[in-house]
């Protein structure tokens, strides 16, 4: 009996001696703080920027394993270009095609860091009903409580380029630059 007893004495201090693993935590899309941009040279006169104003989705994020999932859907048919003519010819068949493809994702596949902060997510952006993988570099990022929410948030700031010609909006390539550089600055709530 008494080396049971020390057996389960043994247990319990291994318990609480044991690290503690944190859990991998989620966060929900704040859209009124999260606006995809892109932008691209408009026949070498200027960079044209738009953005959309409908984004949602969600950040895991495991601290002490160092990993992460990202998901995030934008409603296409929201692009802002600051001209309502202009964004009917961006929703066109030509460019996004909303009435076809109405939203764009992106899933992440992998979440780089260095040391306790995301650098980089891999993953794959679907566009116009093509996917391609793709990797954001992440420019900036911040994890704390929110000063009126009273909940832990992050905030991010996130870029690539991609080519329009590889998701089928090729047109008036290369005087409307096929480069496109996508910026999106992202915060989340914890749920």
């Amino acid at each position: 009996m008494k080396s049971l007893g020390n057996l389960i004495a043994a247990l319990s201090l291994a318990t609480f001696a044991a690290p503690t693993f944190a859990a991998p935590e989620t966060f929900k899309v704040d859209p009124s703080h999260t606006f995809p941009r892109f932008s691209y040279s408009h026949f070498g006169y200027s960079t044209q920027l738009s953005r959309f104003d409908k984004t949602g989705g969600t950040v895991t994020l495991d601290r002490t394993a160092k990993t992460g999932a990202v998901d995030i859907v934008i409603d296409t048919t929201s692009v802002s270009t600051g001209f309502p003519l202009f964004n009917e010819h961006i929703q066109a068949e030509d460019f996004l095609d909303t009435a076809k493809y109405p939203t764009a994702t992106f899933k992440s596949s992998k979440v780089v860091f260095d040391g306790d902060k995301p650098v980089a997510v891999e993953g794959t952006l679907t566009l116009k009903g093509v996917s391609k993988p793709v990797t954001l570099k992440v420019t900036g990022f911040q994890l704390m409580p929110h000063p009126l929410k009273k909940k832990d948030a992050i905030g991010a700031n996130a870029t690539v380029t991609v080519r329009r010609t590889d998701f089928n909006m090729g047109k008036y390539a290369p005087n409307v630059s096929d480069d496109v550089v996508i910026d999106i600055a992202i915060e989340a709530i914890k749920d």
